[in-house]
Parts: C-alpha cells; sequence; structure tokens
C-alpha cells in the first residue's frame, strides 16, 4: 500500500502546482544556457502558424488578477489578434484595486505600453519585463511607486510573479515581437474579466468608477481584437479617440473635442445594448449582496492549507475566486473586515465610501445616430457600469481604428511629446 500513498502524494502535489506552473513541469531552466535567446517551444511555434500567425508578429499582454491569469494575444496575418497562450500566475500581492503608492503592495491596473527598454535579462528573478508604472494617467493622479515587474521566482511585492519556466516563454514571446518591429507592447492588467457579472458582483467596491473607465478599453479590444489607441486627458483615459483639428492630449489638461470611428461606434453601441440586459439581470442575482475581496494573507492562507506536509518548490498565492465570498450587505460592517453591521444602509455607506486617489470619473464616449459625431462626456452609461459588449459575429466586420499592427506604430500626440518618456527604464532587481 505504500506505494499507493506515495503515488497520491505526488498527484496532490503535482494539483497544487497546476495553476502556478502550467507550463513546462518538467522542465529546468537551470539548464538554460541562454535564457535571453531561448527559443519558444515547437508545440507554439506549430499553434501560431494553425492560428495563421508569424513568428515575429506583434503581440499584446492581458492580466486578470482576480482569475489570476497572464494572456497573450499575437496579431495574426489578417491584422486581427488572437490569444496564443494562458498562463496562471504563480503570486501577484495586495487585493483588487489600482496601486497608489510606493510600499502598498499593489500589483498595478491599467494600460502600459512596454517598450524593449522595458525587458531586464539581468533581473534576480531569473527574467523581468518592468510594467512601466507609473505611467502618465498614474502621474497624473498622484500615484507613484518603481520596479512594478512581471518576472519569474513566485514571488512577490507588488508585481506579478511567473514560474521561471513561464517567465521564460512571455519573455520570449516579448523579445521575438520587438524583433519583428513592434514599437511598443500594450500591457493590459484588469483587477477581473470585466463581464456583466463580475461588474455587478463588484458593484459595491470603491473602485468601481475607476474599473468602468477600464471596461471602456477592455471593451474596445473585445469589439476590435486590436489593442486599443490610449490617451490621457482631464486625469482619464479615453480610448480610440479622434481629436478635432490636430489638436494634442495632455494628461492634466482638458479634453478637446473629440470623436470614434462612425463604424467602431455603431459596434460599440450594440455592444453595449447586450451587456446592459445582463448587467440588469446580474443586479438581480446580487441584489442585498456583497463580494468580499479577500486579502492576500486568506489567499495564502487556502494554499498553505492545500500545501501541508507537502514540500513543494513555489509558493503560489491562492486564488481570490476561491477565497472570497458572497455576503449578505446587512451583514457586512466593514469589507475589509466582515462584521455585523447596525443598518444596512450603514454597511452600504462603508462600501461606497472611495479612498483619496483610488477612483477617477469616467469619460464616456456618447452614442450618436449614424452620421453624427460623438463627443466625449462625463456622463454615466443609462445602467451603472454598462459598456459595450459584443454582438455575434459583428467584431470581424468592425474597421480597426489604429495603424496596421504590422509596422511601428506612431504615438499618442501629446503636449509633452517631446520630454523624455515617462517611464522609468528598468533597474536590476
Amino acid at each position: 500500500m505504500r506505494w499507493k500513498s506515495t503515488a497520491l502524494a505526488l498527484t496532490f502535489a503535482a494539483a497544487v502546482l497546476a495553476g502556478c506552473n502550467d507550463t513546462l513541469d518538467s522542465f529546468d531552466p537551470a539548464s538554460v544556457s541562454n535564457k535571453v535567446e531561448h527559443p519558444l517551444p515547437s508545440s507554439i511555434l506549430a499553434d501560431m502558424k494553425a492560428k495563421g500567425m508569424e513568428r515575429n508578429s506583434p503581440i499584446a499582454i492581458r492580466i486578470f488578477k482576480e482569475e489570476g491569469v497572464l494572456e497573450i494575444w499575437k496579431a495574426k496575418t489578417n491584422n486581427r489578434f488572437d490569444k496564443i497562450k494562458e498562463y496562471q500566475i504563480c503570486a501577484w500581492s495586495g487585493r483588487l484595486g489600482p496601486k497608489v503608492k510606493e510600499g502598498d503592495r499593489q500589483a498595478p491596473e491599467g494600460f502600459y505600453p512596454l517598450s524593449p527598454h522595458h525587458l531586464n535579462p539581468n533581473s534576480k528573478y531569473f527574467l523581468a519585463i518592468n510594467t512601466g508604472y507609473p505611467n502618465r494617467f498614474d502621474q497624473a493622479n498622484g500615484r507613484n511607486g518603481t520596479n512594478l515587474m512581471i518576472h519569474g521566482a513566485c514571488s512577490s511585492s507588488g508585481c506579478y510573479s511567473m514560474t521561471d519556466a513561464q517567465i521564460l516563454e512571455i519573455y520570449a514571446f516579448a523579445r521575438d515581437a520587438f524583433k519583428g518591429g513592434q514599437a511598443t507592447i500594450q500591457l493590459q492588467a484588469f483587477p477581473f474579466r470585466m463581464t456583466a457579472e463580475n461588474m455587478a458582483r463588484h458593484q459595491h467596491s470603491p473602485h468601481f468608477s475607476f474599473w468602468q473607465m477600464l471596461k471602456a478599453g477592455y471593451d474596445n479590444f473585445e469589439v476590435t481584437k486590436r489593442p486599443p489607441e490610449v490617451g490621457i486627458c482631464e486625469k482619464k483615459y479615453v480610448f480610440n479617440q479622434q481629436v478635432a483639428d490636430g489638436k494634442s492630449l495632455s494628461p492634466t489638461g482638458a479634453c478637446p473635442a473629440m470623436t470614434t470611428p462612425p463604424a467602431l461606434q455603431m459596434a460599440l453601441a450594440s455592444y453595449s445594448a447586450t451587456y446592459s440586459k445582463d448587467y440588469a439581470k446580474a443586479l438581480k442575482k446580487f441584489d442585498g449582496k456583497v463580494w468580499y475581496d479577500p486579502t492576500e494573507a486568506e489567499r495564502k492562507a487556502i494554499v498553505a492549507d492545500q500545501r501541508k506536509g507537502h514540500d513543494l518548490a513555489y509558493a503560489p498565492t491562492g486564488s481570490a475566486l476561491k477565497a472570497g465570498k458572497l455576503l449578505k450587505i446587512d451583514e457586512v460592517a466593514d469589507p475589509a473586515n466582515p462584521a455585523p453591521a447596525a443598518t444596512a444602509p450603514a454597511a452600504i455607506a462603508r462600501l461606497a465610501a472611495t479612498p483619496a486617489n483610488q477612483s477617477t470619473p469616467v469619460a464616456t464616449p456618447s452614442v450618436a445616430p449614424a452620421g453624427q459625431s460623438a463627443t466625449t462626456t462625463a456622463a454615466a452609461p443609462a445602467v451603472p457600469g454598462a459598456a459595450p459588449t459584443a454582438a455575434a459575429g459583428q467584431a470581424a466586420n468592425v474597421p480597426v481604428p489604429q495603424p496596421n499592427p504590422m509596422a511601428a506604430p506612431a504615438p499618442v500626440q501629446t503636449a509633452d511629446t517631446a520630454k523624455k518618456p515617462f517611464w522609468k527604464i528598468w533597474q536590476k532587481q
């Protein structure tokens, strides 16, 4: 019977690690002689060929904290992007919500342009890619922090940490895209997949208005299957906007008159109609309930309990979905420390309170009838959290509002274009 017990133990250990190290499980990164130039495995190259992708075509990186997922999307020969690889994030610190200041242990959320300078081949965490935090949006909103990375070693203090085997592949995807001429890789970091149900589940979060703004970019990508053009004005993100009369965008200045390309505008309107119906349905499902977002310690506790008696190589931080829970809103006094509340209104007031610098009003493109222009306003959607969601089969017919990704994209014109790049060049860490 001993061999059966041993086999069960090994099976359990593999299962615990499955969510953290889902790639090259039997591969030893220490055996790689040149990690910077190590090629992607033949299985991925075969998948690229099957999907109509060139090896050096552009990529985009998408991160979903709550699900603990990092995705690589790659341009096909038809200039649309498709997902080529998905990885389970081994460790990320903090909770859902943006990074605000140095030392808060929060992993960034937002849209970050990555250049070749963000690749760090000398990281003490095997390999690293700087997220570019703080970007111009973060800086305009008074947020700060340094050396926020996607790296190996499965250890995080504000970073998105992968296993060494995973970061070896992620680094290779970025390296090959830059070799193919891609000037900037867009990193999209979200708190969760921004579906109607997830938005309704998190409706009481103090970060909700910030997430609504990110969702506009999420929806543009879902409709076009292309990384959106990102601009910043009035301390807000704006996406795929055409600026009139050659005016420039200033992160802290007023937004000039802007329009959405007509075909994209129509597709987003259809997307929004579907989303609004789904959101209204989800609101009923979560009526009187609030989602408790677990702390990092609570996420780790679940993993630690699973790991008892097993000496495993990695220390994943666990799933926010598994550690979180739905609570009755009249039983919550504080979302960070659930306790019976005196009254439901008091609980709601606490949940809706927005800490300084943690949430930003949303600039929402207004939808105009066909043939008319749309301008950007500060109005919120008719249904709280409403944003475009796609109609089946429509995305493929939407003209893409940004340049061909196979060529180096033109930078978004800003008032301080002539200044030095806003990102901090990676430092050895």
